[in-house]
Order: structure tokens, then C-alpha cells, then sequence
């Protein structure tokens, strides 16, 4: 039998080793000691089924990233939440240095991260040796790092890909291998930032007053950014506008900034102060002041004379995609964590004569929190893997997983009561760092135009209402119910689009919320469909049939005038299956 600490209050007349159990410290481990890759059976169940034949030549590296995670990065979170980075301003000589001060504890993970990350390129060329598609790894890294802090995959993923990509296509050669080098670590190395945003507007980025004038095959480019993440980065995609360009839209160019100039000596960027922010305190974000900065335009050489080819902003927004997905991973990760928080705590709370998770309310909420994180998995997971990519899957996944990170959280600090609420516990940093996902990328109503854009320009509802169609014929015999609900439910959103299609103007723009919250409801049933049929297929079991029914059962049934209250209870009946396909304590 197991001992624990004992207090004086212990020897209190009401007091005794029953209660006093019940706060005793050792008794709480959380998601932190734990290998989040042995104790996650639905990242095993997924990169079984992405990487097929190479999964025994990578469980064993996955194991490996999932001990670091769940270890020192995940301890490390904890210590840079509470040391955040800090700004030198200026040096002894009072000379403006703006330089970012980053903890030790975020430099250590950093390091360590960069190491081993799964996105590095030597680590690609060995998978690809072996015949393994390192694409799902990637996303897998991801997924354990978002879980540990969102803020530090923010620090290492902020744009890398879009610096690299756009400065091969349009920057000079000189300068193309400046960025080579301080990208030699990979993509997710740490070096890249963009800047968008501006006091004039945050997503009205038409507004922006940024301004660039042509100096030789550079330019110097003027102007104040408001949010910065990745201050202390090396290579930033700044927006601005050329001289004389259109007061607009389309005057919009993007340009690369360097820390250094060509010359070696430093750039005209310089901070003004980082801000106080709410969470995600391990990536530095900041107001950026560029002053006579030096500058490459990255667009076609034959629209340099005019300051670009007006399609600036529309080539940044292609790229947008690929960021709202790692933005939607990071939801997905702050939602995971804050199920396992919760199934730590109420497997080891006791009131009312037995543990919380065994208790109907209880258990009712928990696999609620089961199925929702799995269905926003699947859907994060199509957004990276799925064939084909869809246009519009990026804003309907950011939609839903962005938002679920912060219900989740939410869900986890009631489930923890006052202890959650409190900042030693990890569930508070949780919640305070997921409240940025719904804003990073766009919000939800920036998404709603995306959605809205994509359907009347590139009748993109059509590829999406086919792969929902594709995914529903891969459900598993014997639940015919549940796929011909979801089937039912395409053929309405198909009527659904073409009715909204008709409306008017502004009451089609009021009425995009709920027309992309219905998409992106079938989107997930249909796919957690799909996974099931793979799971009979592979293995002959039913548990994601049970995720997808239930999840059916919350989002797309007609509850009718008992509000559900008379449905078969297999979220309790069943909660085993669901637990212990959702987490093994390691």
C-alpha cells in the first residue's frame, strides 16, 4: 500500500489517511514525466496508417520525440512561461541595440527541438533512404511540440517555409544564399518572422502604411509594425507599399529584411518594446520600427519598376493556408493536452465516495472531450495528409480547432475546480495560451470571407462535397445508420450552399457563420468514418465507429422535442473503450 507525506492536520479529529490521500501531492501526475508518444494510442493509430510499411522504422524515433516532449520541453514551457524573453534596448553607450533577451530555459528546448526535429533536413533525406514519407513524421512533431508550448512552435515555424520559398523565386543570388545558410537547420530553425499587421488595420491589411522607395536592386523600406512574433528572428517577410503604388489592396508588395545588410553591418530595424501578452510568453512578440531597413522585393524582376506585380498580397495569402494549419495544429494541441490534464486529475480526484472519472456527469464530459479532440485530430491531420488538398479545408479546420483549443482548456480548469484555476497547475497556461489561436491567422469571421471567397470564385464546395462523399463509402459494415445520417447531411449542405448562394449580399455574408460551422461538422463525421473503416480493416475493431457515431449523434442529429435525452448512452456504457483509446497511463 502506498504512503504519503503526512501534515498535523492529518491528526485532526475529522482527519484520518482517507482524506488525507486525496491531497496528497504524488498522487497528481499530470501529462508532464509521461511519453506522450507511448501513452497517445491515437497518434499510433494515425502514423499507422500514414506511413504503412515504415512504421517500424519509425515508432522507434517516435517514441524518442515523445519522451522529449513530455519531459524537459514540457518542463522547460513551464519555466519560459514564467521568465519570459526581455528586451535590451540600448547598450552601455546608450546606443539602440533592440536586442531580445531569451530565457535559458527556452534556448535549451530550442536546441533540443532543433536537434531532433522530424522537419530537419538530413533527417527527411535518411527517411526517404529508408522508404518512409517524412511528411507524416512532420506532422507528428508537430503535434507533440503544440502540446508542450504552442509559443515555442510559433518561434521556430513562424513563416520559415514562406522566407525560403519566396526568396528563392525573387531574391538576388547573394542574398538567396544569406538565406540558405540561416536556414541551414531546416525550415523550423527560428530565423523567420512576417509582419503584417499594423496600427491602420489588423486584417484590413489594405490600410497598411509601411512604404518602400527603390534604391538600386534593393529598396529601403519605412514603417512601424504592431504585432511581430519571432521578434528576435533573422529573416522577416515585411509587407509594405511602394512609392506611388495604389493607397490599397493592390499596392501591396512583400519584401525580405535581414538582420544584417549585405555589408555585414546591422539593419534599420529596431524594437520598440515587446508586448505584455496574455500567453504564448516563449516567442517574443513586438512592435518592429524598420528605418531606412534595407530591402528585396519579392516578386517578378519585370514588375520591380512599378513596385511589384499587384498581386502581393493575393501570393501571400496562398501561403496563408499552410500557416492557418499550423495555427490549427496548435489548437489541436493545446485541446490533447487539455484532455489528458483532465483524465490525469479526475482518474486521481476523489469526492462523493469515488473517483471523479467515474462519476456520470463526469464521465459524460470526458468523452465528450474524447470525441471532439478526435474529430478536430482528423480533420488537422486531412488538412496536412489528406488527397487532394483542398481549398477550402484550411479555413474550415482553423475554424473548428482553433476554437476547440480554448473550450478545452476551459472544460480541463473546471474539471481541475479551483486548482485549475491556479497557475502552479498547467491547465491555466493552457487556456491562456490557446485564447491566441483564434485570433492568429485570422479570425473566425476572416475565415467565414475566406470560405465565402473560395465557394463564388473557384467553386470550391465541389471538390469538398466530393471528398466527403469518398470518405463516407469507407465507413465500416454494420453501423449503416450513422453513414447514411452523414450522407444525408452532404446531400443538405450541398442545398444548403446553393440556397445560400441565392440570398442576398449582406444576409449571405451574416449568414457564412453557420453555413461554415455546418461544413466543418460533416467534414469531421465523415472523416472520423473513414478512419473506422480503416480500423475494421486493420485491426477488426470498432472504436472509432463509436467516436464517429457519437459524434454524429452530438453535431448532425435532429434531437426533437426530448432534446436527445432519451439516446442510448454508450458514452457511458462504453467509456472504457474511449478512455483507453485515448490515453494509456505510462
Amino acid at each position: 500500500m502506498a504512503t504519503y507525506l503526512t501534515e498535523p492536520f492529518d491528526r485532526l479529529p475529522f482527519g484520518g489517511a482517507d482524506k488525507a490521500r486525496r491531497y496528497a501531492t504524488e498522487r497528481y501526475q499530470g501529462a508532464a514525466g509521461r511519453n506522450w508518444y507511448d501513452c497517445d494510442p491515437t497518434l499510433r493509430f494515425l502514423m499507422r496508417r500514414h506511413l504503412g510499411d515504415g512504421f517500424g522504422w519509425a515508432e522507434p524515433r517516435l517514441r524518442e520525440m515523445g519522451a522529449l516532449m513530455g519531459g524537459p520541453i514540457a518542463e522547460r514551457a513551464e519555466e519560459t512561461d514564467r521568465n519570459p524573453p526581455r528586451l535590451e534596448k540600448y547598450d552601455r553607450w546608450g546606443r539602440d541595440v533592440s536586442q531580445v533577451v531569451m530565457p535559458p530555459s527556452f534556448e535549451a528546448a530550442r536546441r533540443d527541438i532543433v536537434a531532433t526535429s522530424f522537419t530537419r533536413p538530413d533527417f527527411r533525406a535518411e527517411a526517404k533512404r529508408n522508404g518512409v514519407d517524412p511528411a507524416p513524421l512532420g506532422v507528428a512533431w508537430s503535434y507533440l511540440l503544440d502540446q508542450a508550448d504552442i509559443g515555442m512552435a510559433c518561434a521556430l515555424g513562424t513563416g520559415g517555409d514562406m522566407v525560403v520559398g519566396l526568396a528563392e523565386l525573387f531574391a538576388p543570388d547573394d542574398v538567396k544564399a544569406r538565406v540558405r545558410e540561416l536556414f541551414a537547420a531546416g525550415e523550423m530553425s527560428g530565423e523567420a518572422a512576417q509582419l503584417l499587421t499594423e496600427r491602420s488595420g489588423g486584417s484590413d491589411l489594405g490600410a497598411l502604411e509601411s512604404t518602400a522607395s527603390r534604391d538600386g536592386d534593393a529598396w529601403r523600406l519605412n514603417g512601424f509594425k504592431w504585432f511581430a512574433s519571432n521578434a528576435n528572428g533573422s529573416a522577416f517577410v515585411v509587407l509594405a507599399k511602394s512609392e506611388g503604388a495604389a493607397d490599397g489592396v493592390r499596392g501591396i508588395a512583400p519584401f525580405l529584411v535581414l538582420k544584417e545588410r549585405r555589408d555585414g553591418s546591422r539593419n534599420g530595424v529596431r524594437i520598440r518594446r515587446l508586448k505584455d501578452k496574455l500567453g504564448t510568453r516563449s516567442v517574443a512578440s513586438a512592435e518592429i520600427e524598420f528605418t531606412d531597413a534595407e530591402a528585396f522585393l519579392l516578386a517578378p524582376p519585370a514588375s520591380a519598376g512599378k513596385g511589384g506585380d499587384g498581386r502581393g498580397l493575393a501570393r501571400m495569402m496562398e501561403l496563408t493556408n499552410g500557416a492557418r494549419l499550423g495555427i490549427s495544429m496548435m489548437g489541436l494541441g493545446c485541446a490533447r493536452r487539455s484532455l489528458v490534464e483532465s483524465l490525469c486529475y479526475a482518474g486521481a480526484r476523489e469526492a462523493f465516495g469515488a473517483p471523479l472519472a467515474e462519476q456520470p456527469l463526469m464521465r459524460r464530459k470526458l468523452a465528450e472531450l474524447i470525441v471532439e479532440t478526435e474529430a478536430v485530430q482528423a480533420l488537422v491531420f486531412d488538412g496536412y495528409l489528406g488527397r487532394p488538398r483542398l481549398r477550402i479545408g484550411a479555413a474550415l479546420i482553423k475554424l473548428r480547432a482553433a476554437r476547440l483549443g480554448v473550450t478545452a482548456a476551459s472544460d480541463a480548469i473546471e474539471i481541475h475546480g479551483g486548482n485549475g484555476y491556479i497557475e502552479q497547475w498547467p491547465v491555466a497556461r493552457i487556456l491562456r495560451d490557446a485564447q491566441v489561436n483564434p485570433i492568429w491567422e485570422g479570425g473566425d469571421n476572416i475565415l467565414c470571407l475566406d470560405v465565402r471567397r473560395a465557394i463564388e470564385r473557384q467553386d470550391a464546395h465541389e471538390p469538398f462535397l466530393d471528398r466527403l462523399t469518398e470518405a463516407v463509402r469507407q465507413a465500416p459494415p454494420g453501423d449503416d445508420a450513422t453513414a447514411d445520417l452523414v450522407a444525408e447531411r452532404i446531400g443538405h449542405l450541398r442545398e444548403a450552399i446553393a440556397k445560400w448562394r441565392g440570398l442576398d449580399r449582406t444576409v449571405a455574408e451574416a449568414r457564412l457563420y453557420p453555413l461554415a460551422q455546418y461544413m466543418a461538422d460533416v467534414y469531421a463525421a465523415a472523416l472520423l468514418l473513414e478512419q473506422a473503416g480503416w480500423e475494421r480493416g486493420d485491426s477488426g475493431g470498432d472504436r472509432k465507429a463509436l467516436v464517429a457515431r457519437l459524434y454524429a449523434r452530438s453535431r448532425l442529429t435532429d434531437t426533437g422535442p426530448l432534446r436527445a435525452i432519451d439516446t442510448p448512452a454508450e458514452d457511458l456504457e462504453r467509456f472504457k473503450d474511449l478512455k483507453d483509446g485515448a490515453f494509456i497511463t505510462t
